[in-house]
């Protein structure tokens, strides 16, 4: 049986760390699927549909790697892609708690689907989306945190935006 992790988050955007853990993941499951959360709270960035395809793009001939959109409960859409696990990324002991907290919410929705914390890369320990998209937006060099893909989405967003970072 195909052993299938769900990677859910925002990918807003997506980030070398995000890279790094979907290709850790890779080493301990089959497939990962990246699902990309479709949060009505937030007002993100870059829409799901562009998320959706600066990561595939991203990831282009990988067939061990699916990306899609979801809302709702993760532990519900693991259920309808038969993932066994939910793959999470932990870049310090502050993260710790809100992904313990979260993990135990899903473990007692789903038994079934099991929380799987990888750290994340030293090299990126230091990287979020937030904060790539705060430096983005005053005009900072981001190259080596995103791929040039989603560097150069970054650029064109933000020049729109404010006329020119």
């Amino acid at each position: 049986m195909e052993r299938i992790a769900v990677y859910p988050g925002s990918f807003d955007p997506l980030t070398n760390g995000h890279i790094d853990l979907v290709e850790r993941g890779l080493k301990i499951f089959d497939k990962v699927v990246i699902g990309v959360l479709n949060n009505k709270a937030k007002t993100p960035l870059f829409s799901v549909e562009e998320r959706l395809e600066m990561i595939q793009n991203c990831f282009e001939g990988m067939e061990n790697v699916e990306v899609d959109a979801f809302d709702g409960l993760v532990v519900d859409y693991a259920r309808q892609r038969n993932a066994s696990a939910i793959l999470r990324g932990m870049r310090a002991v502050s993260d710790f708690e809100n992904e313990f907290q979260m993990a135990m919410f899903n473990r007692r929705l789903n038994r079934e689907v099991q929380t799987v914390f990888l750290m994340t890369g030293m090299r990126w320990i230091f990287t979020s989306s937030s904060g790539i998209k705060e430096v983005a937006s005053f005009g900072g060099d981001v190259s080596g945190m995103v791929p040039p893909s989603i560097e150069k989405r970054l650029k064109e967003k933000f020049k729109t935006a404010y006329g020119g970072a």
